[in-house]
């Protein structure tokens, strides 16, 4: 096992739960998901904090949340919290120089994050107060 990458946690829980990462890049992917019956199944890779769409997979008992940009306060950090569902936000590749910059990053930092978590078996830990961490599985 070992980090495969790190970002902001949006809230410290000693729960780690493990999935396979699905990248959901619109509503349709998320609805896709529930009704497939295998959302459980899957840690969450989206794009933004403010990805107010993937709502229902909350509602719905989702296991975990990883952003590509956000922040705790954002509109999935505060979701996150109130349905206690572990979420590593603006989660950056620990072997990559490539960070996000509101306003500045292009689509290839978002592009190389979904090729190296989508389809990986990881482990989420938020267990840090400030850092939350995706392990990945060997």
């Amino acid at each position: 096992m070992s980090v495969v990458a790190e970002g902001f946690n949006a809230f410290e829980t000693p729960n780690q739960p493990s999935g396979v990462v699905k990248y959901l890049p619109d509503p349709a992917s998320v609805m896709a998901l529930i009704r497939s019956g295998k959302l459980k199944e899957h840690v969450l890779l989206v794009r933004g904090g403010t990805t107010t769409f993937l709502a229902p997979a909350l509602s719905m008992g989702s296991t975990a949340i990883i952003t590509m940009s956000g922040a705790p306060e954002s509109h999935l950090g505060i979701l996150s919290r109130e349905f206690q569902t572990p979420c590593v936000m603006t989660a950056q590749l620990v072997d990559s120089e490539s960070r996000y910059v509101p306003g500045e990053t292009d689509d290839s930092h978002f592009e190389e994050i979904v090729a190296a978590l989508d389809g990986k078996t990881v482990t989420i830990d938020c267990s840090d107060s400030t850092t939350g961490r995706v392990i990945l599985q060997d």
